[in-house]
């Protein structure tokens, strides 16, 4: 009833029309192949889910039942083809080749030549397959998403990705390409995108010493700022990992340096040397080579002298750095690579792949299943994808102000003092979060105060709520197992048992375990739990610490032991269905608390994340990230992908979580302002992520702890926290459109100006709904910075009004407290009033910003803000309609009603042009519009 099953290549293809824009390919072993469908709640899926549901047989965000959608059946003795109002599917009748058309017969996309790969593997014990699909690459695309990435590139197209759960990378298995189409891979298990085969240690014949001699690298330590090692050792001629090490692939640890000297610049001892290695690489073919790093603290790379890698991390939460480069074989290219006293380095390179095609491939299924989403725009490409996996829930209007947080307040006192200090010195702010170990030292998993610390949770809870802000605490599915909630899950067998058979240990030296979240009766446990001792007390929202889950060790973990500490599931193996955890465990605290609270809306902050995972009312954060302007590069490209992903809600920790020792210590000097400089910008950058958020350790994080009211950073930061809050109409009205479109709010430049081959792979700039294009500043003691300016349309700078042309890049002034911030000609801004936090005063008036030169529109979305209502279509829209031919800004008939609606509305109409260049001011004059609801055009 819904397409074709065809038997072909051994098996049964089967491709389902699911709507005008939507396909389903499915290729079996068998007729009725066994398929998890945990991510997709519609149309036609979500039973298995249903199923498992312990709170009730449907989610809110399941789409409701569509009409079946119209199609038709054409076969020659060679091809099927099947054709909806937007699509021609034609499916090669010999080996089962699909291929995707426009009705216009232009093509989008290609299967490979019969490649539906379905090969036998043995799995955790389980007999399964391993499964991929290829596409034939289209030369003139670029692609993205795949989830949240460290690895800072925004088009991915030709990078060999791992697709994993881990801290700070998330997985989320739709891709978006540029000509205009997604594919959604709906496989939970461990997979692999682009070139199957694996990194590699760099062959000795393809590495050249300093004296010429093949066989490694030279090894040794650089001058401070030198280009030539001090007294080289051949690799060839020493053992591996010994003093000085060699590095030829496997892992190595930096010799220290040959007398202490104390740290300088980043953090290395200056005095001493570097430590570090030289020489050349040989290409042995002709051809694209990707390069992959794995190293702790600090690391530098070269190569043919181009800096490729600068970074510094932690070395518990480690991620690889990767980057790609073309070589000619026979050509020597100089290396070098420097690092800190004691790191560990690994390199690894890819030769040429043998074929460019698009490849996903998957360690578990039993077949190979995935979805074409056609838009051709990319927001109908994402709409189509939340069509599949659910729509966006609309946060609390709260949660898109400012929320303070830090590792960790430990008293009651400490969380009490923080609120009063931001409302004393005015400083906008609606949440305030407690980070873990509030609890006794031997009881995590408890989720009780220590009442030592926390005397009276019922009323700190009940004064903040006085304070008119909320409260965020710290959950984790880990339980240390004497607690008796774990006792609880013990009795269910909902208890991950390896990390307990094995005796493995916690960083506080104590026995853990998780609990299984896919086990349906043990998620209703775990809300019991929480909403028994948390959420009775008034908590408004949840931050789900470690939804990898977290099993701690080895640190930083493997897919190995990922794998072993889970085991099994309720549902199947850990290796068939482990990227999925942090989807099922959101899912028992947002039906759990929509199960006690009905029409109170939830909030989950996870670290990791899945498809689906908006439905549940989560934001994902990109875990625990290290304060180095290298790091705060890669967060724009983290979120990007994210959100073009079809996530829509994401944020990152403000600052960055932990530091290197010259930014712990610093108390005066360099180092401690080029520390403020990057809170600063960074905060000009998060201003303008779907959530603001402020998140770190080794230091206080409150604003007034980076630096005194005298400061450029503290002022900076206020300057942009009351920016926020002014954006909120703006904010809120996108959001709106984010659960009622399927709209994204942080936007990859390709969202929107998809016809612009420039605007494509710019990693540092994006659109902040449909009328910023921001562009934050990433360089210590920067003062301007580049930007390209989208073609198609005019720009004005948003600080003063100045109008330029696009299709033009530009050096734009980026002093200490901006950033530059471009408003698209034709667009429409409604400001707020200045406030202390959301909803403190009252929405009647509005400036309005018409920034001229275009056609432009924009709608008003407002609700009760807190509530479900708008589920049952309780909400409002005013239009707003800029003719600039006219110059008439037509404010249209008000749509729909809710409870607390303003019946009366004043609006303040201020019109920026090239002939009056208007810069944003929080009380700016304009034309006064008094609205009732019905259509007024205002003529300038």
């Amino acid at each position: 009833a819904d397409g074709i099953l065809l038997p072909v290549g051994g098996g049964f293809l089967r491709v389902e029309i699911k709507s005008d824009t939507i396909v389903r390919v499915l290729f079996s072993k068998v007729r009725e192949p066994r398929v998890d469908e945990l991510a997709v709640v519609g149309p036609g899926g979500g039973a298995r889910l249903a199923a498992m549901n312990p709170f009730r047989p449907a989610t809110p965000a399941t789409p409701r039942a569509a009409p079946a959608p119209k199609w038709t059946l054409k076969t020659t003795s060679t091809a099927a083809t099947l054709s909806t109002a937007a699509l021609n599917v034609t499916v090669t009748l010999t080996d089962g080749t699909v291929t995707f058309a426009d009705r216009a017969g232009r093509p989008i996309l290609a299967e490979s030549a019969g490649v539906h790969r379905l090969t036998p593997a043995t799995i955790q014990g389980e007999q399964t397959y391993n499964v991929q699909q290829q596409w034939r690459a289209n030369e003139d695309e670029s692609l993205y998403g795949l989830g949240q990435r460290q690895e800072g590139k925004l088009d991915i197209k030709g990078y060999d990705l791992d697709l994993w759960q881990r801290n700070t990378v998330v997985d989320v298995p739709f891709l978006v390409s540029s000509r205009g189409y997604g594919i959604f891979w709906d496989n939970t298990s461990f997979t692999k995108f682009g070139d199957i085969r694996p990194f590699e240690v760099i062959p000795p014949a393809s590495l050249v010493d300093t004296t010429g001699q093949t066989g490694g690298l030279s090894s040794g330590t650089f001058a401070a700022g030198g280009d030539q090692l001090q007294n080289p050792v051949t690799t060839a001629a020493v053992a591996l990992g010994a003093e000085p090490a060699g590095f030829r692939g496997s892992a190595v640890t930096a010799p220290p340096p040959a007398a202490a000297a104390p740290p300088a610049g980043r953090g290395r001892a200056a005095d001493a040397g570097v430590p570090g290695w030289q020489g050349q690489i040989i290409a042995p073919v002709t051809g694209d080579y990707q390069f992959q790093t794995y190293s702790n603290l600090d690391i530098k790379l070269w190569l043919d002298g181009q800096l490729r890698i600068d970074h510094w991390k932690q070395n518990w939460a480690t991620e690889n750095d990767q980057f790609k480069v073309r070589l000619e074989a026979g050509k020597r290219y100089p290396i070098k690579v420097t690092s800190s006293p004691g790191a560990t380095l690994r390199l690894f390179w890819k030769t040429p792949a043998p074929s460019p095609d698009t490849s996903l491939w998957s360690e578990v299924g039993e077949a190979v299943d995935y979805y074409f989403v056609y838009g051709p725009e990319l927001d109908q490409v994402v709409a189509g994808y939340r069509t599949l996996t659910g729509t966006a829930t609309l946060l609390p209007q709260w949660a898109y102000g400012f929320w303070q947080s830090k590792n960790k307040y430990n008293t009651q006192a400490e969380v009490l003092n923080t609120v009063t200090e931001f409302r004393r010195r005015q400083i906008p702010m609606d949440t305030v979060v407690q980070d873990w170990q509030y609890w006794k030292p031997d009881a995590w998993g408890s989720h009780e105060f220590e009442r030592s610390r926390y005397p009276d949770p019922d009323a700190m809870i009940k004064a903040i709520h006085d304070h008119h802000a909320r409260f965020m605490i710290s959950v984790w599915g880990k339980f240390y197992p004497q607690v008796e909630h774990a006792k609880a899950m013990s009795a269910i067998g909902a208890l991950y048992q390896p990390t307990l058979r094995d005796g493995t240990r916690d960083w506080l030296q104590q026995p853990y375990a998780f609990y299984d979240a896919f086990n349906a009766p043990a998620r209703r446990m775990f809300w019991e739990q929480v909403n028994t001792s948390l959420f009775s007390k008034g908590v408004d929202a949840w931050w789900m610490d470690a939804t990898e889950p977290d099993l701690v060790q080895p640190s930083p973990p493997t897919l190995e032991s990922l794998r072993q500490g889970i085991d099994k599931t309720a549902i199947g193996t850990a290796s068939r269905v482990m990227n999925a955890y942090a989807l099922v465990n959101s899912e028992a605290v947002y039906d759990g608390q929509r199960s006690t609270a009905p029409n109170q809306r939830a909030f989950i902050l996870t670290r990791s994340g899945f498809a689906g995972i908006q439905r549940y009312a989560t934001v994902t954060w990109s875990g625990d990230i290290t304060s180095e302007w290298s790091t705060l590069r890669k967060q724009i490209t983290a979120g990007l992908g994210f959100s073009i992903a079809g996530t829509p809600y994401w944020t990152s920790d403000t600052g960055g979580y932990t530091m290197q020792s010259r930014f712990t210590s610093a108390r005066a000097g360099d180092a401690l302002e080029e520390w403020r400089e990057l809170n600063a910008r960074w905060f000009q950058f998060s201003t303008f992520c779907p959530i603001l958020r402020v998140h770190g350790t080794d230091r206080p994080r409150e604003m007034w702890n980076i630096g005194d009211e005298t400061t450029p950073v503290y002022q900076s930061e206020l300057k942009f926290d009351r920016l926020r809050y002014a954006l909120f109409p703006y904010i809120y009205s996108i959001a709106g459109r984010v659960t009622h479109e399927g709209y994204t709010l942080m936007r990859p430049l390709v969202m929107d100006f998809r016809g612009d081959p420039l605007a494509r792979d710019i990693p540092d700039q994006f659109m902040f709904g449909p009328a910023f294009l921001v562009n934050p500043v990433i360089e210590y003691k920067a003062r301007s910075r580049r930007a390209y300016l989208p073609a198609g349309t005019a720009w004005y700078d948003f600080w003063t009004g100045k109008q330029s042309a696009g299709g033009s890049t530009m050096t734009a002034d980026a002093p200490y407290d901006r950033l530059p911030l471009f408003v698209r000609a034709g667009a429409i801004v409604p400001i707020g009033p200045e406030q202390q936090y959301i909803g403190e005063k009252d929405a009647r008036s509005l400036t309005i910003y018409v920034y001229t030169g275009a056609n432009g529109q924009f709608t008003l979305y407002e609700d009760d803000g807190l509530t479900y209502d708008y589920e049952r279509r309780q909400f409002s829209r005013i239009p707003m309609v800029w003719n600039d031919a006219a110059r008439t800004l037509t404010i249209a008939k008000r749509a729909g009603a809710f409870s607390g609606m303003p019946a009366t509305r004043t609006f303040n109409v201020v019109l920026v042009s090239p002939d009056q260049p208007t810069g944003y001011a929080a009380a700016a004059s304009g034309r006064t519009v008094n609205y009732r609801g019905d259509a007024v055009p205002v003529k300038f």
